[in-house]
C-alpha cells in the first residue's frame, strides 16, 4: 500500500546533509512542486551511487537521490512525500520490442493464447464478444499448434463447420501465420490457382486446394479485403493497449513497425498531452506507407519519437518461416522464407539511412541474420553501424561466427527473454543440437560485445515486465521447468536483466543521456515493484506486483488499494 503525507518542517534542520545526496540544479519548469518517494530500496543504476532510499522529483526530472534524510533535505519542507514501504523503486522499464496497435487488436479480439486443443480454440470463438468483429469478420489471435496434442496446422474445415458464411481470420501467436475459413478465402479470391506471393506460402492439401493456413506475406491477401477497425474502435483499442502497458510496468515502448494511422493518432495525443508513456516508434518499412515515412523523415515530439524503420527479413520459427541456411531439422523440405530479397532489402536500407533513420530488422533464422549483417556492413560500414546503432530484432538463431561479427561491429541485439521460454519445448526440434547453440544466446551476444535491448514482442508474448525479468534470469517456465534452466549458461543475472530493460533500451533509442538510470537531471521515469528484481529469488517475480508506474514525474499507473 502506498501512503502519501506532507514532509515535516523539521527537515529543514537536515539541510546541512543535502550535499551528500546526488543532486541536480533546479530544473526550469512550470511545475515547481517536489515529490519525494521513499522506498526500502531504490536501484538507480548510477555507478556512483547504485543504491539509495529515496528519490526527489521536480518538473518531470530527478532532483536528488540518496538516503531518506538527504533527499528530504534537498527537496525542501514543502515537498510531498510518498512512502512506498517495503517496495523497490527501479529506473523506468521499457519494452524494447512491442506492437501497440497489435496489442489493441488482440485485447478486443478472441484470445486463443493458451488454448490446448483445436476444440478449445473453437469453443472460445463461439463465445466471441461483439468487439471481436471488424465489420462482419470474426477476428481472433494467439493460436499455437505446438500447444495441441496433434501439433499439426489446423484447416478451414473446422471453421467452416461452425461459420460457413461468416469470414473468420485468426492470427497465429507469432503473427506470421493466419488460420481462415472458406468464406474468408472466397472473399480474398484465393483458389487452387492462386500462386504463392513472394515471401509467403498458401498451405495446400493433396488436392491442391488451400487448407486455410497462410504463412507470412500470404496473409496480405486477407488483410487486403478485411475491413479496418472503425475510428472509435481504433482509438479505444490503442488507448487500452497503452493502459495495459503502464499496468504491466512499462514507462516506454519501442513500437516495432508502426503503421501511419497509429503514428498520426499518437502524434495528436502527444501534442495534446494525452500520451501516458514514451513511445519510440519504428516506421513500417515493408508496405506502401514507407514512401510517406521517407517523405516525412524522423520526428521528435514530447513523448513520441520516430527515428527508426522496421524491416522484415524472414518469418518465425514456430511456423517454419524463419530463413535458415540449412533445412529445418523437423521438415527437411523447408528452409523458411526470405520476405525481402537481398537487392530490395539493400535499397530500402540505403534509402532510410540516407534520410537519417536507424535500421531495425526482424531476423530470426540464421540465414536472415547473415543477410542483415552482410548488407548493413556493406552499406554503412562498421563505423556507420555503430553511429547509426542499427538493430537486429530478435537475433534468434545465429551462426556462432555471426554472433561474433554482430558484437565486433556494434550491432544492437534486440531480444525477447520470454520467446526463449515459450519456444524451448520445440526450438531444438526445429534446428537441431548444433544450431541451437546459437539460439537465444544472450550471454554469447554480450560476450561478443553486442548491447542487449530486452523486450517482449507483445502481443506475441504478454506485455509484462515481471515475466520478462523472470525469463531472463531463469530460462524456465512458471513451473520451474526445465530444472536449472534451458541452456542455463545463457541466463542473465538480475542486474543484467534490469539493465537490459532500462539502460539497454535507452541506448538503443539514443536516449542514454536522458533515461535508463536515475541520476539527477535525467527524466523521472521509474517503476515501483513489490520485490527487488535483482536480489529477490527469481520465483518471487512470478507473484510480484507493479505498484506504480511514473513517466516524466506523472503517475501513469497506480495499483488500486481497494
Amino acid at each position: 500500500m502506498l501512503r502519501v503525507r506532507s514532509a515535516l518542517s523539521a527537515v529543514i534542520l537536515l539541510a546541512f546533509v543535502a550535499g551528500c545526496a546526488r543532486r541536480a540544479p533546479d530544473p526550469t519548469s512550470s511545475d515547481s512542486s517536489t515529490t519525494v518517494y521513499v522506498a526500502h530500496r531504490v536501484r538507480t543504476l548510477d555507478a556512483s551511487r547504485p543504491l539509495a532510499e529515496a528519490i526527489a522529483v521536480r518538473g518531470g526530472k530527478v532532483l536528488a537521490t540518496g538516503s531518506r534524510d538527504e533527499v528530504l533535505a534537498a527537496a525542501g519542507s514543502d515537498a510531498r512525500v510518498v512512502d512506498l514501504g517495503d517496495a523497490t523503486l527501479v529506473p523506468g522499464l521499457v519494452d524494447g520490442h512491442g506492437h501497440l496497435s497489435g496489442l489493441g487488436r488482440a485485447l478486443s479480439a478472441v484470445t486463443l493464447t493458451g488454448a490446448t486443443s483445436r476444440q478449445e480454440a473453437l469453443e472460445r470463438l463461439k463465445a466471441a464478444r461483439p468487439s471481436a468483429f471488424q465489420g462482419d469478420w470474426l477476428i481472433g489471435q494467439g493460436w499455437d499448434q505446438n500447444d495441441w496434442p496433434e501439433k499439426a496446422f489446423p484447416t478451414r474445415a473446422e471453421l467452416d463447420a461452425h461459420w460457413p458464411s461468416t469470414p473468420v481470420a485468426l492470427s497465429r501467436i507469432d503473427g506470421h501465420a493466419m488460420w481462415v475459413n472458406g468464406e474468408a478465402l472466397r472473399r480474398a479470391r484465393i483458389t487452387r490457382d492462386t500462386p504463392d506471393p513472394r515471401g509467403g506460402r498458401i498451405l495446400r492439401g493433396p488436392d491442391g486446394e488451400a487448407t486455410g493456413v497462410l504463412i507470412d506475406n500470404a496473409m496480405g491477401l486477407i488483410d487486403a479485403v478485411m475491413p479496418p477497425a472503425t475510428h472509435e474502435q481504433f482509438e479505444a483499442q490503442l488507448s487500452e493497449a497503452l493502459a495495459t502497458c503502464a499496468k504491466g510496468g512499462m514507462t516506454g515502448v519501442h513500437d516495432a513497425g508502426m503503421d501511419l494511422r497509429t503514428f498520426q493518432l499518437l502524434k495528436r495525443w502527444d501534442a495534446e498531452g494525452r500520451l501516458p508513456l514514451r513511445v519510440y516508434a519504428m516506421a513500417d518499412g515493408m508496405g506502401s506507407e514507407r514512401e510517406k515515412y521517407l517523405e516525412l523523415g524522423p520526428f521528435q515530439g514530447n513523448k513520441l519519437t520516430m527515428r527508426a524503420v522496421k524491416l522484415m527479413m524472414d518469418g518465425a520459427l514456430g511456423s517454419r518461416g524463419a530463413a535458415l541456411h540449412a533445412p529445418y531439422s523437423d521438415e527437411p523440405a523447408q528452409r523458411g522464407l526470405v520476405l525481402l530479397n537481398a537487392e530490395e532489402y539493400e535499397a530500402r536500407v540505403r534509402a532510410f539511412i540516407a534520410r537519417g533513420f536507424q535500421v531495425a530488422t526482424h531476423a530470426i533464422g540464421d540465414r536472415a541474420n547473415t543477410l542483415v549483417l552482410d548488407t548493413l556492413l556493406r552499406v554503412a560500414g562498421p563505423e556507420g553501424v555503430r553511429s547509426g546503432r542499427h538493430r537486429v530484432e530478435h537475433a534468434q538463431v545465429m551462426r556462432l561466427e555471426d554472433i561474433q561479427r554482430m558484437g565486433a561491429n556494434g550491432f544492437i541485439a534486440s531480444v525477447q527473454p520470454t520467446h526463449a521460454t515459450s519456444d524451448m519445448p520445440w526450438a531444438e526440434v526445429r534446428v537441431g543440437p548444433e544450431r541451437v547453440l546459437g539460439a537465444y544466446a544472450w550471454q554469447r551476444l554480450k560476450a561478443a560485445g553486442a548491447p542487449l535491448a530486452l523486450g517482449s514482442d507483445f502481443p506475441v508474448e504478454r506485455p509484462d515486465m515481471l515475466a520478462g525479468l523472470y525469463a531472463a534470469r531463469t530460462r524456465q517456465d512458471a513451473a520451474g521447468q526445465p530444472p536449472g534452466g534451458w541452456f542455463p549458461d545463457q541466463r542473465l543475472s538480475g542486474e543484467e536483466a534490469l539493465e537490459g530493460f532500462t539502460a539497454g533500451n535507452a541506448y538503443a533509442s539514443f536516449a542514454e543521456k536522458e533515461r535508463g538510470r536515475l541520476v539527477p537531471g535525467m527524466d523521472a521515469d521509474f517503476v515501483v515493484l513489490s520485490v527487488d528484481p535483482v536480489e529477490a529469488e527469481p520465483t518471487a517475480l512470478l507473484t510480484a506486483r507493479v505498484l506504480l508506474t511514473v513517466v516524466a514525474g506523472s503517475e501513469a499507473y497506480r495499483e488500486s488499494t481497494r
